[in-house]
């Protein structure tokens, strides 16, 4: 996705990107409706137990399936200005200047951000189960954060 900037040489904003694991999405999502539906099952299925029981199996069906959901929501959206990082139960907001770049140690199961202030940063959206396009999208984001994230000689010091 691309949009017009009057600031930006040629016009032309730098696009947005969107990263989110594929694996991840479709195994969570499979996993929400196998539980949703087994649940329902059960409080059909299980005459013993009374409509508070069966409303409890329903409910209990209905947290898993918004838990899975909440798992396959993980983003990563790189903006022109800022990088947005939503894992599972937070959404991280930075500048790309705190930014020192990507690592994705053999082993771990997903990548993680090298911030400024010497602290890392968990980006669930790139996932080794995805295989080559997981580190397909690590090497995006690292030539991300070198175009966007180095301050150049011309930027003035900060405060």
């Amino acid at each position: 996705m691309s949009s017009s900037d009057p600031g930006s040489p040629g016009g032309q904003e730098p696009e947005t990107i969107v990263l989110r694991p594929r694996m991840v999405r479709v195994s969570a999502y499979l996993t929400g409706v196998i539980v949703l539906a087994g649940m329902i099952g059960g409080a059909v299925a299980l005459e013993s137990f009374h409509l508070g029981g069966r409303l409890g199996l329903v409910a209990m069906g209905i947290l898993m399936f918004l838990f899975c959901h909440l798992e396959a929501s993980v983003r990563l959206i790189a903006r022109p200005r800022v990088l947005e990082v939503r894992n599972v139960f937070r959404v991280r907001t930075l500048d790309w200047p705190e930014i020192v770049g990507i690592s994705f140690p053999m082993g771990d199961p997903w990548a993680h951000l090298d911030l400024a202030d010497g602290s890392t940063l968990a980006i669930n959206a790139i996932q080794r189960y995805d295989g080559k396009r997981a580190i397909a999208a690590a090497h995006r984001l690292q030539r991300l954060v070198h175009e966007r994230g180095e301050a150049t000689d011309s930027d003035p010091p900060g405060p």
